[in-house]
C-alpha cells in the first residue's frame, strides 16, 4: 500500500517526504527507504500513483494574458484540465473552449479536446489560490496538430522572439517552418525543415546569454 503525506499543490523543501510505499517517484523527487521525497523547492503533484514535484525557481507562473501552450491532462464533467509545465495547471471550461454551441448530450468533450492533445491558448485569469483558467476564444489560440515540441527556458523566450519578432521570424522564413513560441516556455515547429528548425531554437536556448546570438543563429541556419 502507498499513503500521499501532503495535499496536492502543497508548497514542499528539498528532502521533505511527501509520500512512502508503493507510491511511485516522478520528476523532482526521488526514493529513498521507501520514502519519496522532494529534491527541490516547489509544489508537489499526484499523478495516478506517482508523485512529482515541480520547482518553484526558473519555472513559469501563469500571468493574465500570456499565450501558452499546454496538453490536455484530464476531463471533467463540463471542462478540461491542462498541463502548463508550471506548479499549477490549468482549467479550460466549456464555456471558454469553443466559440460554437457544445451539446454534451450529443458530444463527448474528448471529442474536442482528448486527453494529450496539444493547445495554444490564452490566460485569462489567475486567482488568488493560483487556479489558472484559460481560454481559447481569441483567434490565434487553436489545437496543435502534427509537428513538433520543444522545451526552453521561460526566461527564454523573449531571446526567441527578438526584437520586434525578428529572430523567430528569421528561423521560420530560412526553415520555412511553422513556430508557435508559448510564454511558458514550450515551443511547436511544424512543417519545412523541422530539424533545422529545433536546431535553432535549442541554439537560442543554451546559448541565449551570449553576445552575438543572431549571428550564431544565421550560421545555423546557413546548412540549409
Amino acid at each position: 500500500m502507498g499513503k500521499k503525506l501532503v495535499e496536492d499543490k502543497s508548497n514542499v523543501l528539498p528532502g521533505d517526504v511527501i509520500a512512502e510505499g508503493d507510491i511511485l517517484s516522478g520528476r523532482g523527487t526521488y526514493k529513498e527507504n521507501g520514502k519519496v521525497k522532494s529534491k527541490v523547492l516547489g509544489v508537489a503533484r499526484t499523478k495516478k500513483n506517482r508523485m512529482r514535484v515541480i520547482p518553484l525557481s526558473g519555472g513559469y507562473i501563469p500571468q493574465e494574458g500570456d499565450n501558452v501552450i499546454g496538453k490536455i491532462s484530464g476531463i471533467g464533467p463540463s471542462h478540461w484540465w491542462v498541463e502548463l509545465d508550471s506548479p499549477y495547471d490549468g482549467y479550460l471550461s466549456l464555456a471558454e473552449g469553443s466559440d460554437e454551441f457544445i451539446d454534451l448530450d450529443e458530444t463527448e468533450l474528448s471529442d474536442v479536446y482528448d486527453i494529450g492533445d496539444m493547445i495554444y491558448t490564452e490566460v485569462i485569469k489567475v486567482t488568488s489560490e493560483k487556479d489558472v483558467k484559460l481560454s481559447m476564444q481569441d483567434r490565434i489560440c487553436k489545437k496543435l496538430t502534427g509537428g513538433r515540441i520543444i522545451r526552453i527556458s521561460p526566461s527564454k523566450v523573449p531571446r526567441l522572439i527578438g526584437k520586434g519578432g525578428s529572430m523567430v521570424e528569421m528561423i521560420k522564413d530560412r526553415t520555412d517552418s511553422r513556430i508557435i513560441i508559448g510564454q511558458n516556455g514550450i515551443v511547436w515547429v511544424n512543417g519545412g525543415d523541422e530539424d533545422l528548425a529545433v536546431e535553432a531554437v535549442k541554439t537560442v536556448d543554451e546559448r541565449g546569454h551570449e553576445r552575438g546570438l543572431t549571428d550564431k543563429v544565421e550560421k545555423i541556419l546557413d546548412k540549409r
